[in-house]
């Protein structure tokens, strides 16, 4: 067994590949923002704003295969190879507050979406039933600022994803800037997050001590 990182009464925090620390798969619900093969297209010029193994999707398919049936979503896009057995596809739709997006600026039509695959049994159990589409409006560059980096969720987008999906621990192996863990946190869940590099368990430690702050909001 490794020792958390960081751990409190509903989080705990794990440094490491999630193909060696496998605590997480001890729990029941994946919600995770995995590499998937988008490096060669990004924007940031710094190596160290880039993701870890992210010129492919290995990770993210090793992660999956251990995981197994039980229920996940998984962010990606259209431009990279989907994870096996998808279930149901909602798109995030994140131009209200952000225009267009990044990607080719010279291009008729903005990026402004980013794709989220189900996998696995996510029933209504008597809630309404959520649109195909989740509209968020937050500065995704100014929490990109704050958090250091490049791809941070709104934790209200993480929180309407948990509200609706299967009870359970919340697993997140590739926890990022910690928006999960965090929105899990205001929801009353218990969660389960590893993340590769230390310099973002740093970040996500210090975002669910200070009080878990929401920065991002949801749009109508």
């Amino acid at each position: 067994m490794s020792a958390p990182y960081y751990q409190d009464d509903r989080v705990a925090l794990y440094h490491g590949d999630c193909r060696e620390v496998t605590e997480w798969l001890a729990a029941d619900v994946l919600v995770t923002d995995p590499p998937y093969g988008m490096a060669h297209l990004s924007g940031w010029d710094s190596p160290l704003r880039r993701i870890a193994g992210d010129g492919d999707a290995t990770a993210r398919d090793a992660a999956l295969a251990l995981w197994g049936d039980k229920p996940a979503a998984v962010f990606g896009t259209w431009k990279e190879p989907r994870p096996a057995r998808v279930r149901h596809l909602v798109v995030w739709d994140k131009s209200e507050g952000t225009g267009c997006g990044m990607g080719d600026l010279d291009a008729a039509w903005g990026n402004s979406h980013e794709e989220v695959y189900f996998l696995g049994e996510w029933r209504r159990e008597g809630r309404p039933r959520h649109p195909s589409v989740i509209r968020t409006k937050d500065g995704l560059r100014s929490l990109s600022g704050i958090t250091g980096h490049p791809t941070p969720k709104p934790v209200g987008l993480m929180s309407a994803i948990l509200a609706r999906s299967p009870l359970g621990v919340i697993a997140d192996p590739f926890a990022g800037s910690g928006s999960t863990l965090v929105a899990a946190k205001q929801l009353g869940r218990h969660a389960i997050g590893v993340e590769l590099e230390e310099r973002y368990c740093e970040v996500i430690a210090k975002r669910l001590a200070q009080g878990v702050l929401d920065f991002g909001e949801m749009g109508a």
